[in-house]
């Protein structure tokens, strides 16, 4: 562990969604947020629905399962394309105009992400990674941060045998969360659409300011939670089980307000 490993300084670990990328006024201002965060800072982004689109004038038909796309041999090379190429680049061109200097990268870069293949059990997801955690360097990740560099990750990563990987974002941003965990006080962010975890799915004003896993427990099994944020609540207890200091999930709108504490919902064990 070098110097700079040792003062443990704050990391925040930003994931976005496509609500945020597929409205461009909106991700314009959520990056003046972002670029303005003073700590080191890691973004994370999904696809949204540009390679639906741009698949659809390719003639390439989108497959979803249970929401989940179906990652055929043309759909990867179509998200690649689109999330490592323009999705990404589009936003490392953005921060640069904010004076961030973003560094555009997927999980194959630098060997950054390993990932394996999903197997094929009841569904055949196709080029679909799972990231073993274990098998994550976070050396050269640091290596970016600490050379003033803020690293912008697509939802790629790759399996060494030269095949490119779709990966969920929010298991990316919590395995980098989790992997640097070591060298800094990471903090994991999850911006959506909603101003946090809802009591009340259909009342925004009913956000849970702060949530253990008792509590989640309790209004999971009482059937309280909206299904769709699930995922995000495990993926967070999961992560702070493994080192993450804390992780918070809100609207990508008040970002600022997310990171102060303000706003959201922190997900803490106790």
């Amino acid at each position: 562990m070098n110097q700079f490993s040792q003062k443990k300084e704050k990391l925040f670990v930003v994931k976005i969604g496509g609500n945020v990328i597929d409205d461009p006024e909106n991700l314009d201002s959520f990056l003046k947020e972002f670029s303005a965060i003073k700590s080191k800072k890691i973004l994370v982004h999904g696809g949204g629905k540009i390679a639906t689109a741009i698949g659809e004038k390719l003639g390439i038909e989108s497959k979803y399962i249970d929401g989940r796309r179906i990652t055929d041999d043309e759909t990867i090379g179509l998200v690649t394309m689109v999330y490592g190429g323009l999705v990404n680049k589009q936003i490392v061109a953005k921060l640069q105009s904010l004076h961030c200097n973003a560094i555009g990268i997927s999980g194959a870069d630098a060997n950054l992400l390993p990932a394996k293949k999903r197997e094929v059990k009841e569904i055949d997801y196709g080029w679909v990674g799972d990231i073993n955690q274990a098998e994550v360097d976070a050396t050269i990740w640091e290596l970016f941060l600490e050379n003033g560099l803020t690293p912008v990750a697509s939802p790629l990563t790759h399996d060494g045998s030269g095949h490119v990987l779709n990966t969920n974002a929010d298991t990316i941003a919590s395995v980098i969360a989790v992997a640097l965990s070591s060298f800094y006080h990471t903090y994991l962010v999850f911006c959506f659409e909603k101003n946090g975890v809802l009591e009340n799915i259909h009342d925004e004003g009913s956000v849970i300011s702060k949530l253990t896993f008792n509590d989640y427990l309790s209004l999971k099994n009482s059937d309280k939670l909206f299904a769709g944020i699930l995922p995000k609540i495990d993926n967070a207890f999961a992560a702070i089980n493994k080192g993450v200091n804390e992780v918070i999930i809100g609207n990508s709108n008040q970002l600022s307000s997310l990171i102060n504490g303000n706003r959201g919902t922190k997900i803490s064990f106790e």
